[in-house]
């Protein structure tokens, strides 16, 4: 099993839409970068682990534990012409980009990044690295465990 940051912006999709999603499930749509498009293509399998953050906001952090819950299928958005993330170079024979679906595995209280930067168990975490914009990183076994020991308290 492997572990994954995935960021969203929650007024685009937030924790509490995950609640409400049908069967508390999303497909992780409009991802349009090629190193996390990667990821969820050759790396990430069902039950993997995901921290969902929530980015771009007043308090960006982690809001809930969530679990790959499919293997990777194409996006769809990028063959739709009035979807803000339409690809006119995308071809449904050989899709550009792909995506997982992730399911909830529980919301929790928000670890906010400025909490995240004071741990010292988090110091090499890839989403605290001065300059990372990735949307989807990976995380290691040590700071998954601290992660979720914190948000259990």
């Amino acid at each position: 099993m492997a572990y994954w940051l995935m960021k969203s912006e929650p007024d685009e999709f937030s924790i509490d839409d995950l609640v409400k999603a049908p069967r508390q499930t999303t497909s992780w749509f409009g991802v349009r970068n090629y190193v996390a498009r990667n990821f969820m293509r050759d790396t990430m399998r069902i039950g993997d682990g995901v921290l969902f953050y929530h980015s771009s906001c007043a308090v960006p952090g982690i809001a809930g534990l969530a679990k790959v819950s499919s293997k990777p299928h194409p996006d769809e958005s990028q063959f739709d012409r009035k979807s803000p993330y339409y690809d006119p170079k995308a071809d449904r024979k050989d899709p550009r980009w792909m995506l997982v679906d992730v399911k909830l595995v529980k919301k929790t209280r928000v670890m906010p990044l400025d909490e995240m930067r004071t741990c010292p168990e988090l110091a090499g975490m890839i989403t605290l690295k001065r300059g990372n914009r990735l949307s989807i990183t990976p995380v290691t076994d040590a700071e998954w465990n601290f992660i979720v020991g914190k948000l259990g308290e």
